[in-house]
């Protein structure tokens, strides 16, 4: 018996069709979902505050200054929430983990049941499914596998997701944040920097959402339009109510 890249044994002839076989699956969805909250949120909000603060006639000097506090606060609170978010998942997962090697261990007839009924939803019959329920009862920890993934629809997280998503979302903040703010250091004038700031930022948000829409499977022309949109409403309502209040 062969033994596959995932540790499973495996006939030489079934192993042999797997190496000719290589699929091309994406496989980086966390991280680009990470990239995606992180690039849009540093293109967008930083850009409505830019926006904002020049139709109130400030300076580019204090435009550039309150938008990188924004962009640093926003990193760290963006950043955070992610960590947040993927503890908690991991948390999640722990617990129903327990609960599943509980229940295997003091209800295994039930747990046996539920793999049975797992497996007829796939049209598979009695007679088939019982070998494979056996099978799994010798083995607990891919009985328990099977039951997580299968029964509770939960992938094993990776201990190491929570820094990584921080870390990801923050520095995708902090290089999405400083497109719009770049007219700023060299124009003087904000009346000046925010139509140059609307040009950069507009065209970096369709280049953000074509890509967007490639790497996720949507169509890119329509998600590059739908992500300048939401842009630029975030910023010319910005721009609106900063001359509203301060004409």
């Amino acid at each position: 018996m062969a033994t596959s890249s995932q540790g499973v044994d495996l006939d030489p002839e079934k192993q042999t069709l797997l190496n000719q076989h290589k699929e091309k699956h994406f496989t980086a969805g966390e991280i680009v979902r990470d990239i995606i909250i992180g690039v849009s949120d540093g293109l967008t909000v930083p850009f409505a505050l830019a926006a904002g603060l020049s139709g109130a006639n400030a300076t580019s000097s204090i435009v550039l200054t309150a938008g990188i506090a924004e962009v640093a606060a926003g990193a760290i609170s963006m950043g955070l929430g992610g960590y947040l978010a993927a503890k908690s998942e991991a948390d999640h997962y722990a617990r129903e983990l327990r609960r599943e090697q509980e229940e295997i261990k003091s209800v295994p007839d039930t747990e046996a049941a539920e793999v049975a009924e797992i497996l007829a939803h796939y049209g598979i019959e009695p007679h088939e499914y019982g070998p494979v329920v056996s099978a799994l009862r010798k083995k607990p920890q891919a009985w328990l596998d099977f039951m997580m993934k299968f029964e509770l629809g939960l992938e094993k997280p990776d201990p190491r997701r929570a820094l990584q998503s921080a870390l990801t979302i923050a520095i995708a903040y902090i290089l999405g944040g400083f497109v719009p703010l770049i007219p700023y250091m060299f124009i003087p004038s904000a009346q000046d920097a925010v139509i140059a700031s609307v040009i950069l930022t507009l065209a970096a948000l369709l280049i953000f959402g074509f890509g967007k829409g490639y790497f996720t499977g949507n169509k890119p022309f329509r998600s590059a339009f739908q992500t300048a949109l939401i842009g630029a409403i975030a910023s010319a309502a910005a721009f609106g109510m900063a001359k509203a209040v301060h004409p």
